[in-house]
Formats: C-alpha cells, structure tokens, sequence
C-alpha cells in the first residue's frame, strides 16, 4: 500500500502523527508513504494494477465499517491499494477521470495536514479491525 500527499506540509506535528500511524500499519501490511509533486508524479504509471483512491470533497463517503470493507475487500481481490491527498490546491482536476474510487473523508472543509492524519489512523484502524487488535474500540 502507498500513500502519497502532495506537497510539503506547513505542520510538522502533524506529519508527523501520520508518519506514526503509517508506521504502525507498517506491522499488518507493506505500507508507505511520501510526498510528490503532481508535475513530476504519475501514480498510475507507478502502480499500475492497483486500486488509486483519490481523497476529494466531492467522492464517496465511508464510516470506519465501510473503509474497513473497502480494505478488505482489496485485500481479498489481491489488489494494492494506493491514496493520494493533495496539498492546499488540491490534485489536478485530469486525475479526478483517472482514479478508481473518490473519497471524502469528511464533509467538513480540514487542511489537508490534517487530513494525512485522519486517512492514517483510519488505515490504521482498519488493519487492526481486520487482524481482531482491541486498539478499535
């Protein structure tokens, strides 16, 4: 699994927190994470037979359950799954067409430091559902 943000990020803190909870991922599956430029990056040729959620205020929305599904059920398919945040600008709209699933992780308006955090610890928290670890409660 891959996890790419656009840009850097103004708050140290909070990147972070989302390095940490990728990190703990890390113990259930291959999980990484890193910055690009959407210039000079193209996950679909880096990934090409994964599943490419793009976060975007306009995409589907998922309690924790639904997430937990999604992930498993790319795990049972054998698929890699690969997310990408973008920066204060957003993505570029021509990748909207491109990706498998949009996802909204909420219907509040959060920067997007904060949402590296939130889509980390709901990865996170969908691994240890999964894996029947009691951090979930």
């Amino acid at each position: 699994m891959q996890v790419y943000f656009v840009g850097k990020p103004r708050n140290a803190a909070a990147n972070a927190l989302a390095r940490e909870y990728i990190q703990r991922t890390g113990r259930y599956v291959r999980c990484e994470m890193s910055e690009i430029k959407p210039d000079r990056a193209d996950p679909w040729a880096r990934h090409p037979s994964a599943t490419t959620v793009l976060l975007d205020p306009e995409g589907r929305s998922m309690n924790s359950e639904g997430f937990t599904a999604f992930v498993a059920d790319a795990q049972r398919r054998a698929r890699d799954l690969v997310f990408v945040v973008g920066g204060a600008d957003g993505l570029p709209p021509a990748w909207r067409g491109r990706a498998d699933v949009l996802l909204a992780l909420s219907p509040l308006t959060m920067p997007h430091e904060l949402a590296r955090v939130v889509l980390a610890e709901q990865l996170y928290r969908a691994f240890t559902r999964l894996r029947g670890h009691p951090y979930p409660r």
